[in-house]
């Protein structure tokens, strides 16, 4: 996948659902959650979590990576341009 800009993440993130700005704002402020942690933060429901997450990851907004204490959780957090634009 190419690397896009700020200013095309800041675009893609501008045309996601409010859902999808809501679980940035949580990474935000929270840092690097599980999905079940995002869902119990901003009051959504899992599916709407998980649709969220996937279409961030597409943006190049969010990245994932495995836990290192439980690797069947997967770990998401903003990427570097994202939290730089904080």
């Amino acid at each position: 996948m190419a690397k896009q800009s700020r200013s095309d993440e800041a675009t893609a993130l501008s045309e996601m659902p409010p859902s999808a700005k809501l679980v940035v704002k949580t990474l935000e402020h929270e840092g690097e959650l599980t999905q079940p942690q995002l869902a119990e933060q901003t009051l959504l429901a899992g599916r709407t979590v998980r649709s969220a997450l996937s279409e961030l990851e597409d943006a190049g907004v969010v990245t994932s990576r495995s836990s290192v204490v439980d690797a069947r959780k997967t770990l998401y957090s903003l990427t570097e341009s994202e939290q730089q634009t904080e």
